[in-house]
């Protein structure tokens, strides 16, 4: 098969070809359709991503859809020819999406939503199971609360707007003027800097100053703070005086540990119910890049002018 592969930090990807896998016990062998591309592939190939893992020389991609051509034993619920999504690889030195094809752990993935394409699906899991294990495993957002997604035109902040308000919460979301626009057609109420403690949860998606000043915007008595970017050294006064609790949230831990994978699935099984009941949507890039173009696609979204979800089409 054809796969675009790492061989040093730094170094552009280069095509090349390697054995098809065969899917082992509890295996799916999925034809890999397409590959979403997101900031954390990037410090990858850079080699500024040391919490991932990921060994060289190395098949990158964390995200993929596709279509299963084969099972491994002892795997139930999925069939050849199924359409499927999820967060598989590329970390922990697990092969990633830009090959023509993936073994990969039948926990890890789902059916994917018949309301999207499989380029729509592939931009899905790592974003959507980041803000499901924030907002929903962590901070157990409800009907009612009032919810500060801080970033919310980013990948992540779109996901978790857009599954608070599928909870029934009330949305607030921070960004610069330029996204205003954005974030208002998904739901939320745009403020450009929280201010005041007065917001049940505060999910914060881009850490340092950000995450200090999250710990302010809290309620007191029972607000709750969750960060998937909480990596620095912060102050925890402000966040005490309020009697106010804090989570951290790191999606990569199933993939690199082996534990907690059906969870993933699980995640990616109520993406797929949100999406086809039209309550999750995705905003994909309109520029189209194939797999010997994915180096290009990588400059792409590290440009800044990428207008959704990039995408690298292997089908």
């Amino acid at each position: 098969m054809k796969a675009m592969i790492l061989h040093a930090a730094g170094q552009a990807l280069t095509l090349g070809e390697l054995s098809k896998p065969v899917p082992g016990p509890g295996q799916v062998l999925v034809r890999v359709h397409a590959s979403g591309v997101n900031p954390l592939d990037l410090k990858i190939a850079a080699g500024r991503a040391d919490h991932a893992r990921m060994p060289l020389p190395a098949v990158l991609g964390i995200d993929m859809a596709g279509e299963v051509e084969a099972i491994g034993s002892g795997v139930t619920g999925f069939a050849p020819g199924d359409r499927v999504f999820g967060m598989t690889g590329g970390v922990g030195g697990v092969q990633g999406s830009l090959a023509e094809y993936a073994a990969v752990d039948a926990d890890l993935l789902a059916h994917a939503p018949q309301a999207l394409s499989l380029r729509e699906a592939a931009v899905l899991p790592l974003v959507f199971i980041t803000a499901w294990e924030g907002l929903v495993d962590r901070a157990r957002v409800s009907a009612g609360q009032k919810v500060l997604v801080q970033g919310g035109a980013g990948g992540v902040g779109r996901a978790a707007i857009q599954l608070a308000l599928a909870r029934g919460a009330r949305v607030y979301a921070t960004g610069r003027p330029a996204q205003r626009e954005l974030i208002e057609q998904l739901g939320a109420h745009f403020i450009e800097n929280a201010e005041g403690g007065e917001f049940d949860i505060v999910y914060d998606t881009l850490g340092g100053a950000v995450l200090d000043a999250s710990f302010k915007a809290v309620r007191q008595y029972g607000g709750h703070v969750v960060s998937c970017l909480g990596w620095g050294t912060h102050a925890l006064a402000p966040l005490s005086f309020r009697a106010a609790t804090y989570s951290g949230v790191f999606t990569l831990l199933p993939l690199l540990s082996g534990q907690g994978r059906a969870a993933h699935g699980a995640i990616l099984r109520e993406a797929a119910r949100l999406a086809d009941a039209g309550q999750l949507t995705v905003r994909l890039d309109p520029q189209r890049f194939a797999l010997a173009d994915a180096n290009a696609a990588h400059a792409h979204l590290a440009s800044g002018n990428a207008m959704g979800k990039v995408v690298v089409d292997l089908v």
